[in-house]
């Protein structure tokens, strides 16, 4: 009997299906991971949740681990130990348990001993750890930067990392698909950051919302590996679960050679299968967008979010003239914090510091691409009076690469600060932080409020236009560096040389075994770290809520105006409370209460939170900001739309997100503001009204609705499915061998590392 032909997938249907474990009758899928990144944020809480239910991790070999967030990014020179080095104390204890846990479970780990070392979505993509048609997590939200291999790769919070830890899987719904195509010929000066910050100004932080994001067309197929990272590295600045672009040649020559990639007959069948991974002809989206390439110029952002996107030869906004009352309220309160005036022409905005590094652009091509800006400037071009700018590599790998080409010279001879790797800052939990009213030209992927230091002001662009903006200390078209005299310059300037990122590279070394932890053999002060951290408990019931509600008036309630990053270094899952909208709640001059809604009476007292507008909970993956409403009292959430790993992160809580019209969300915001009540039934899915007005019903999935009525902890929901587990990686290993033993099957050399000289001057 003939087979049925199979309807036309799009790459992301191809890769989901091929990772479903089992999927339950209303859509719920348990789903494989393939790779799983982890560092020292949001980690230390879900190893402790292990410990706690004597739960070993499910696949060391499927796990790779470093520190990146909190560690500094100054002189290694003497480094002894973490302990020795790291300063600030909950910075410190963060990477200290976050070590020990390594250990204690036998994890391949990179850290500040190892050159290999860096930002977590530099390092899979430089091992080769990061490979086609995989899953791939980390409890981070720029997971998505692994998506540009043809990857499903996507950022989760902390109940997530220990639920792949201990099961290797995870209980996910399947998003929509997009597909944005971007064809044509970039203008001269154009690079990939200037697409995707385009691409966002066109669809919003909400664009892409409950979808997958595939890039396709022209641009992107011209596009480098480390280009087509930047841009899927930002698709959840769009608003998406993940990004990517099918591999192609260009991918399999990035990735050829790599130290954690399959070898010799292994690679030939990889490369096979991966060359399957691409989207049917007539495959549907649900969703399509297309630009030309041609609309495109130098881009940066002008507010306090990554929508807020104007040309360079553009100027600032003028609030009134925007018609929508809640988007000119927003662009108010942004300028506001930026300090800028209406109608200011961007290039006559002068900065104070430029921070050229990121998981989005701290990459070799990166380095190169601002080195090129500072010797189109000349020979005798320096960073201008008053502007500190840093460069501060991915991983210790590309820091000693750029150190061969001679890029580190170009740099240090132009006055530029040269640093080790690490995220520094991109989100300032490490002591490279703005101070309150320094304005930065950063090549990261967030400018909100205090994201980068409290009352720090953010313009995200290129590298080579942050390199522009160092040299002439404002903002500045980088196309002002490009042109016959800028030829002159860098045909006279420093010959360098390119070199290969093969000469940097280690063979890999199998991890040690996993072993007890010994009081004889761990440090005293990070025993006792480990004794205090809090394991996971359950999930607390939610069944009927009723108590005061707290309005709301903003869209784009981000999750580093929930809670502060400076708030992230804690190895517990409590105590946040007063964390909780920090600076909406303090004056950042005085330190006194502002008249924020939750500092006045009775919404001190909330246990519900009504915001009127949308996307609620946007921005990081990290579960510190439910952690902290949870904390304060408010186990409910109501709002017109939330992001989605945000309203996953609630839920794994005990928390309910409720997502209404937002008419109906204003109703209740009045309710609210007249000091009312409002009762929440999950049972019978409707929030009751005071005086007998008509109950508001709403949806909630089924089976996170059956979880919170009944208090079940996911983990303990999957053991009880590990024969499926154990069938899906039967089939798994016949299928794709590579993906086991990092390719090795465990049986890992050890080989060394190849002498390099530096470039000659």
């Amino acid at each position: 009997m003939a087979t049925a032909p199979t309807a036309p997938r799009t790459l992301y249907d191809k890769i989901w299906d091929d990772h479903v474990v089992e999927v339950n009758d209303d859509g719920l899928a348990l789903l494989y991971i393939d790779r799983h990144l982890i560092h020292e944020v949001t980690t230390p809480q879900a190893f402790e949740g292990l410990r706690t239910a004597g739960r070993p991790v499910r696949r060391p070999d499927c796990t790779l681990a470093t520190v990146d967030h909190n560690v500094p990014t100054t002189s290694r020179k003497n480094f002894a130990s973490v302990e020795s080095f790291i300063d600030e104390p909950d910075s410190r204890a963060q990477c200290v348990i976050f070590e020990e846990h390594v250990k204690l479970f036998g994890l391949t780990y990179f850290g500040m001993k190892d050159r290999r070392q860096g930002i977590v979505h530099v390092i899979g993509p430089e091992q080769g750890f990061t490979l086609p048609g995989i899953t791939c997590v980390c409890g981070d939200s720029h997971t998505s930067t692994h998506g540009a291999f043809g990857s499903l790769a996507f950022g989760v919070g902390t109940s997530q990392v220990e639920h792949v830890l201990a099961t290797q899987t995870l209980m996910q719904n399947k998003s929509k698909n997009m597909r944005i195509t971007v064809d044509g010929e970039l203008h001269e000066g154009v690079n990939s950051k200037d697409v995707i910050l385009h691409i966002i100004g066109v669809i919003g932080t909400a664009g892409g919302t409950g979808c997958v994001i595939e890039y396709a067309g022209s641009v992107f197929r011209n596009f480098s590996m480390e280009a087509r990272m930047s841009v899927c590295n930002m698709s959840i600045e769009a608003g998406a679960r993940a990004g990517m672009v099918a591999p192609d040649e260009i991918t399999f020559a990035y990735l050829k050679g790599r130290p954690l990639v399959p070898k010799g007959e292994a690679w030939d069948r990889a490369v096979a299968f991966w060359k399957t991974l691409k989207s049917d002809e007539g495959a549907k989206f649900d969703v399509e967008v297309h630009i030309d390439a041609a609309d495109i110029i130098p881009t940066l952002t002008w507010g306090t979010s990554p929508q807020d996107v104007v040309p360079i030869t553009g100027s600032v906004p003028d609030p009134a003239k925007i018609t929508d009352p809640g988007k000119r309220a927003s662009a108010e309160r942004s300028l506001a914090y930026m300090g800028l005036t209406p109608n200011t022409p961007m290039q006559e905005i002068k900065v104070d510091k430029v921070f050229i590094g990121s998981c989005t652009n701290s990459r070799i091509e990166d380095l190169r691409s601002a080195a090129k800006i500072v010797i189109a400037a000349g020979p005798d071009a320096k960073v201008a009076p008053g502007v500190h700018a840093m460069i501060v590599p991915g991983s210790g790998i590309i820091k000693q690469h750029a150190e061969v080409e001679g890029l580190d010279i170009v740099f240090k001879r132009a006055g530029f600060d040269w640093r080790e790797a690490g995220c520094s800052m991109c989100l300032g939990m490490n002591p490279d932080q703005l101070a309150p009213g320094e304005r930065c030209a950063s090549t990261s992927n967030r400018n909100f409020e205090g994201r980068q230091g409290a009352g720090g002001r953010t313009h995200l662009l290129s590298p080579a236009m942050a390199a522009a903006a160092a040299i002439t200390g404002k903002l500045t078209d980088v196309r002002k560096f490009l042109g016959p005299v800028a030829e002159a310059n860098i045909a006279s300037g420093p010959k360098l040389k390119l070199a290969s990122a093969y000469d940097f590279m280690d063979e890999p070394q199998a991890p040690p075994p996993p072993r007890a932890l010994d009081p004889a053999t761990t440090s005293a002060s990070s025993t006792a770290l480990l004794d205090s951290a809090e394991g996971r408990s359950g999930v607390e019931k939610f069944t009927i809520l009723k108590g005061i509600a707290a309005p709301l008036h903003m869209d784009n309630v981000d999750t580093d105006m929930i809670i502060p990053k400076q708030f992230l270094k804690t190895v517990k899952r409590s105590g946040l409370a007063s964390a909780l909208f920090y600076t909406l709640r303090k004056d950042p001059h005085t330190g006194k209460d502002t008249d924020f809604v939750l500092n006045r009476k009775p919404y001190d007292q909330a246990k519900i939170l009504v915001c009127t507008g949308k996307n609620f909970g946007c921005g990081s993956s990290r579960e510190h900001a439910p952690w902290s409403l949870n904390d304060f009292g408010i186990r409910c959430i109501i709002a017109p739309s939330f992001a989605e790993i945000f309203k996953s992160n609630s839920m794994q809580n005990g928390m309910l997100p409720v997502v209404l019209p937002v008419e109906a969300c204003r109703a209740l915001a009045e309710d609210a503001e007249a000091g009312l009540e409002l009762e929440v039934d999950l049972e019978k899915e409707e929030v009751r009204r005071p005086n007998g007005q008509a109950s508001v019903p709403f949806t909630t999935d089924s089976f996170r609705r059956h979880c919170l009525l009944n208090g079940l902890d996911d983990i303990g929901l999957t053991m009880q499915r590990n024969a499926a587990i154990e069938a899906f990686e039967a089939k798994r290993s016949a299928q794709w061998p590579w993906l086991d033993g990092f390719g090795y099957e465990g049986k890992i050399p050890v080989a060394a590392v190849k002498a390099s000289k530096r470039t000659d001057w």
